[in-house]
């Protein structure tokens, strides 16, 4: 019942559940564990193997998989090729990973993830002439394999036979136990032992051979095809089933299943090694069987290069004589590093992580490192220690304002030597280098604001340190108001602003001299002095003028030249006591209208229609409201002079 709805379920799920894009290899065997309880049928035990690269994550053509799919579904034929029964459907026993690490102190660092699968299920077949064909068939192979065309879209054939009634239909298969990941480098010879085991003692012969497709072309589906099995993938020239690698020497088996080669071409490469099975007491055929791996061919050969900081200066405000040992050298997985530090002490070592080395004293010391000492494949580095640390860097602003003289205080202390310069960086492009011996500097900035300030220390033992601290700048902007004519008898509120704390000088007719904006009351010309503060304590000054007229009226001239020497240029009247002008116009002596305005400040600048209007008499009006609401209207003339 399990196994029907997972059957359902992968029918629903086909991408997730029946494509096999991740599988790089695989084998299928069986063993025969005795006759069933009528002694009509043997029992055999099959097993699927199927391998993955347990480093892929994603892929162009195969997505991003992880796992193995489970279960997985294999066939049964009889050896005319007739399906005897359903599909059986095998599940996953156990995994095992499979990891190499290349241990080489003169190549490269590598390293081959790969995981088995187990699938086993259990049949039950009676023995007849010819025997069976139990087959597992899929896609596809893993993407862009050297040795295969379109690789991903290759489908891949496991099969094993069990020999007739008239051979010996209870044997055991051979089957490959030795599962392991190697790492294979280009241009180095290799031996992989491929050997078979066979529970019978049978006799086995090898031979590299062709990678079975499954019996379609670019099938994305499980196939079912019937036997014989020699449809082989479609090998990329000069590729083939017994050259499967580049080499020189070439690739090629031992009658003890052992495979050497020397690969001269890095890439990704699937080797099929077949055992022919023989019955070591009659000398008969038993059965052919067949294994695909993927072999890896890295390139692991690199220059071994020593490699370090080549000064190292130990400036740290810790006294502390230790100093951090970087090592970025490129080496092997398992190189040695030998380091003499100068002082009469030295270490040997296999790893590259940052370490601490202890100096019995200030100084310098000339320092060395070695890789694989000893080997031909070796490279060192010398360098310099300046040991010379207890350096603290800080300093201290008093002054918040603009405008007002900051003092900056160097505090910085050296434990083991001098400072001999200090450079202020006061965060507005302005600097300055002072005298060690001199630990102030002052500066007066010009506005208000958030400043980043840096103080730099060189000292006579090549150190340089720098400590950076915000600064923040406040200014008040004192505003009195704008100067202003007033009727005499006539009120206003005064329009201090800019800061926390007020004062109006003088106090004389001011209802309170203490805020920003008192209320005047006087009939006397008077220029105020406004001083302006904050919380911080920072000050600023302004002024403003009031001038009293006879009023409420509009003072008025009756000609001006506007001829562009910043004399009488622009006609315009002066109010006092006026609140709300209603409108200004000019007119010319035929009653055409050449200026109009509200605003008291502009005036009419003697143009008409972008040109300069005649020297002639004109006729203006004006009216507004005064303090007291009441309308006022002026009428009069006005003299153009150029």
């Amino acid at each position: 019942m399990k196994i029907a709805v997972l059957l359902i379920l992968c029918c629903c799920l086909y991408p997730i559940c029946a494509a096999g894009y991740h599988i790089i290899g695989g084998e299928i065997y069986y063993k025969t564990l005795g006759m069933n309880g009528d002694n009509t049928r043997y029992r055999y035990l099959v097993t699927l193997k199927l391998y993955r690269d347990a480093d892929f994550t994603c892929g162009d053509r195969q997505g991003c998989i992880d796992r193995f799919e489970n279960p997985v579904s294999a066939n049964i034929y009889a050896a005319s090729g007739g399906q005897l029964m359903s599909s059986i459907y095998l599940t996953i026993a156990f995994t095992k990973p499979l990891i190499d690490t290349l241990k080489n102190p003169c190549l490269a660092p590598k390293s081959q993830h790969l995981e088995v699968a187990f699938y086993t299920d259990t049949v039950e077949l009676p023995p007849i002439p010819g025997g069976y064909y139990i087959v597992s068939q899929r896609c596809c192979r893993g993407e862009k394999l050297s040795n295969i065309y379109d690789s991903e879209h290759e489908g891949s054939t496991y099969y094993t036979t069990i020999p007739g009634s008239d051979v010996k239909p209870g044997n055991n298969s051979a089957y490959f136990d030795k599962d392991t990941a190697i790492i294979i480098c280009n241009s180095m010879p290799f031996t992989l032992n491929y050997a078979a085991r066979d529970e019978d003692g049978d006799s086995l012969t090898y031979q590299l051979c062709n990678a079975l497709t499954d019996g379609t072309s670019n099938n994305d589906n499980n196939s079912v095809t019937p036997p014989p099995y020699d449809v082989s993938v479609r090998y990329i020239s000069p590729y083939s089933g017994s050259n499967p690698i580049n080499g020189n020497p070439g690739i090629s088996i031992s009658n003890q299943g052992l495979i050497t080669c020397t690969p001269s071409k890095a890439g990704k490469y699937v080797v099929t090694v077949c055992v022919n099975e023989y019955d070591r007491a009659t000398g008969k055929f038993l059965g052919k069987h067949s294994k695909d791996i993927l072999l890896t061919i890295f390139d692991c050969q690199t220059k071994i290069t020593a490699q370090f900081p080549p000064v190292i200066t130990n400036c740290a405000e810790d006294p502390s004589l230790s100093i951090p040992m970087s090592n970025s050298s490129v080496a092997g997985f398992t190189s040695t590093y030998f380091w003499d530090f100068g002082d009469g002490t030295d270490t040997l070592t296999t790893s590259q992580k940052l370490f601490y080395h202890a100096f019995p004293d200030t100084g310098i010391f000339k320092i060395k490192m070695v890789i694989n000492p000893g080997l031909s494949c070796t490279d060192s580095a010398v360098g310099v220690v300046h040991n010379f640390p207890g350096l603290k860097v800080d300093f201290t602003a008093d002054g918040l304002c603009k405008g007002t003289p900051i003092q900056f205080t160097d505090l910085s202390t050296y434990q083991y030597g001098n400072i001999i310069s200090q450079k202020w960086d006061f965060g507005n492009s302005d600097s300055m280098t002072s005298n060690p011996d001199n630990r102030t500097a002052a500066y007066t900035y010009s506005s208000g604001n958030t400043y980043t300030v840096k103080l730099t220390i060189k000292t006579d033992h090549i150190c340089e340190k720098t400590v950076t601290k915000d600064l923040k700048i406040y200014e008040v902007k004192p505003f009195a108001g704008n100067d202003t004519i007033l009727a005499k008898g006539q009120t206003m509120v005064m329009q201090g602003s800019g800061g926390d704390y007020y004062a109006w000088e003088p106090a004389e007719g001011l209802s309170n001299p203490s805020i920003a904006q008192p209320i005047l009351t006087s009939s006397k010309d008077m220029t105020y002095k406004l001083k302006v503060s904050n919380q911080q304590g920072c000050v600023g000054y302004d002024t403003v003028h009031v001038k009293y007229y006879t009023g409420p009226d509009m003072y008025i001239p009756t000609a001006f030249s506007p001829n562009g020497d910043g004399q009488n240029d622009r006609f315009r009247f002066v109010p006092v006591g006026i609140t709300t002008y209603k409108f200004f116009r000019i007119y010319n002596r035929w009653g055409v209208e050449v200026y109009s305005s509200t605003d008291f400040h502009a005036g009419w600048d003697g143009t008409f229609k972008g040109e300069p209007a005649p020297v002639d008499t004109y006729i203006w009006i004006l009216e507004g409201v005064d303090f007291n609401g009441r309308d006022i209207t002026k009428k009069g003339t006005v003299t153009l002079i150029r």
